[in-house]
């Protein structure tokens, strides 16, 4: 992030004190979770709330729940949705956050309590106005309701728009969990017109089968691509001629893998199905799926970032200088943070928006983007990450300078 940050700061020639600023958060805290478990016994937990730059707006980001947290990826994190709000142009600066604790080894009633203690002690620096917390790893509907409850019972009275992800019932956005791949499929019909890709022959691999991928193929394949390759974590199913998706996401539902999935395909390895030929390739996996040791085996004309960092740093140079153009997450995978700021101000307003409606302007926010990060990279000539980040870059800036500051 910061190797980015700095680059993207050089191309646009921002003000020494304005790069200062953005280099580092606004404001870093941490908590103790104290716990009482199941046995009776006592433990306490680690909890983080990282806000890097208030410049736009309230600050926004995801809350997670996970064993292996680390505060330089909560960092980064906190500093890649400041960029990401500035690109899509919503209101809000960054932030990331959670608790040290793995939900696989602790009950469902410890993980409500460590929470609920958690928010309780996050209470000074969160809120509609100061700082929304967002579903992540770790984190489901149900979580984001505790976070609500608590801050609402400190309040007495209900603050829906403090978290969002929340159940419908409760406040939340319909397309909420849909949001990232309805998104993805607004910059994929945008990239293969700029890219001048035939939208009715294009082959697509989608490397991850979760909720991002799982939900894109679906879409994808009611649109009429053809998607050739599909994987999850016990490798890849592959058929030139196009999968049957709705088959094999209902055997996957069904048994939560893709071992056996019914159909014609070949079985191939998820390093294998990098490397075959696609018009565009959508990891929508893990971070640094592609990487400096397999990114020259990549043969598709097209990568779309679905996952957060699945392309890496030097990974993305090698790309560029095969002329494999990549659509930068930040931009591909917005479709998200445009929907939690979709279910703030529906929240804000008291109002709940039809599907329709989302629909509509989820694809706009899009859309603007995509076409001011394409004006960013026609004027400076520089790859479609930088550009974007570029982009980010300038208007986080602008509005630190247009505020000054306060002592």
């Amino acid at each position: 992030m910061m190797s980015l940050y700095d680059e993207a700061a050089a191309h646009v020639g921002i003000d020494p004190s304005n790069y200062a600023i953005l280099r580092k958060p606004d404001r870093e805290t941490m908590v103790a979770v104290p716990v009482e478990l199941d046995d009776g016994t006592w433990t306490v937990f680690d909890g983080y709330r990282i806000q890097h730059n208030q410049g736009l707006g309230p600050f926004i980001g995801p809350m997670r729940v996970s064993g292996a947290l680390k505060v330089d990826e909560l960092r980064a994190l906190a500093a890649w949705m400041t960029w990401k709000c500035a690109v899509i142009n919503i209101p809000f600066g960054g932030a990331a956050g959670g608790i040290r604790i793995n939900p696989r080894k602790r009950s469902r009633g410890e993980i409500e309590r460590a929470v609920r203690r958690y928010t309780a002690g996050m209470l000074d620096i969160i809120g509609p106005d100061r700082d929304v917390l967002t579903p992540d790893i770790g984190t489901d509907e149900e979580m984001m309701a505790w976070v609500m409850d608590t801050v609402s019972n400190h309040e007495r009275h209900t603050v829906g728009a403090v978290v969002t992800g929340k159940p419908i019932a409760l406040g939340g956005s319909r397309l909420s969990r849909e949001a990232v791949s309805y998104g993805l499929r607004v910059i994929l019909r945008l990239a293969l017109e700029h890219y001048h890709l035939d939208e009715s022959r294009t082959h697509i691999h989608i490397q991850g089968a979760g909720q991002v991928g799982g939900t894109l193929a679906r879409l994808l394949h009611g649109d009429g691509h053809k998607i050739a390759a599909f994987s999850d974590i016990t490798g890849a199913v592959y058929n030139e001629n196009g999968l049957d998706i709705p088959a094999i996401l209902a055997w996957l539902a069904e048994t939560g893998s893709l071992e056996g999935a019914p159909g014609e395909y070949e079985r191939i390895s998820n390093a294998e199905m990098l490397s075959r030929p696609c018009d565009v390739l959508i990891p929508c996996a893990i971070p640094n799926a592609i990487h400096s040791r397999n990114a020259r085996e990549v043969r598709a004309k097209l990568v779309i970032e679905g996952a957060h960092g699945p392309v890496s740093a030097r990974a993305d140079r090698i790309l560029h200088d095969q002329g494999i153009p990549v659509v930068p997450d930040i931009l591909a995978n917005a479709g998200g943070v445009v929907v939690d700021y979709f279910e703030w101000v529906q929240n804000r307003q008291g109002l709940s928006w039809i599907e329709p409606v989302i629909h509509k302007r989820l694809a706009r926010f899009l859309t603007e983007a995509w076409l001011a990060v394409a004006k960013f990279q026609l004027r400076y000539g520089v790859r479609m990450r930088m550009a974007a980040n570029m982009l980010a870059v300038v208007r986080v800036a602008r509005a630190d300078q247009m505020r000054g500051i306060y002592a």
